[in-house]
């Protein structure tokens, strides 16, 4: 998650305003901290965090000239908020009228479309997915995509993609990442 720390250096220390957090799912002590341009034209950034813990509890970043916002949650605390949604009748994934949140997972895609948004400039709107693999698949998995003359990341991104496509159209349950390089593997051989 990213800290608190690392949301300041990110605003380059410009708040704009700040608030008492509202809802009881983060507890007493929680706090928002906001940063927008001035005009509410281009973008903001606000973070929830504990004013005595310091743990973050979610980051936002919108970008209102591509109507986009993306937000990072702290998975330990994601279910509460879920439920205080459902239970006040709100929609957790709208952001605005005009864009709903792109939850992600890293902090360096957090960061890197954070940068790009408050620069005004072009910035990847895919999402970084973290993958865990073991050092063995892992090294079956690069000798592969050195087989095809294709970078790590583009196997990874084929294979999911084929993953998802095959199970959407067959309505079976998402395999496990095992399951999908297998699956993958046999298919190219």
């Amino acid at each position: 998650m990213l800290t608190l720390k690392e949301f300041m250096d990110l605003i380059d220390y410009k708040i704009t305003e700040g608030s008492k957090y509202q809802w009881d799912c983060f507890g007493t002590n929680a706090y928002t901290l906001d940063s927008w341009d001035g005009d509410y034209q281009c973008h903001s950034f606000s973070i929830l965090f504990d004013t005595q813990t310091q743990v973050v509890y979610q980051v936002e970043a919108h970008d209102y000239k591509n109507n986009r916002a993306y937000r990072m949650m702290n998975a330990d605390f994601s279910a509460a908020y879920t439920a205080e949604c459902l239970h006040r009748g709100v929609n957790e994934k709208e952001a605005s009228e005009d864009a709903d949140f792109v939850d992600l997972d890293t902090v360096d895609d957090f960061i890197q479309k954070s940068l790009a948004i408050r620069a005004g400039e072009e910035y990847d709107t895919r999402v970084e997915i973290p993958v865990d693999l073991e050092d063995e698949l892992l090294f079956e998995l690069m000798k592969m995509a050195h087989e095809r003359d294709i970078t790590f990341n583009q196997l990874v991104e084929t294979a999911l993609g084929e993953a998802i496509e095959k199970y959407r159209i067959t309505d079976m349950p998402a395999p496990s990442w095992d399951e999908v390089m297998q699956q993958n593997k046999k298919s190219k051989n």
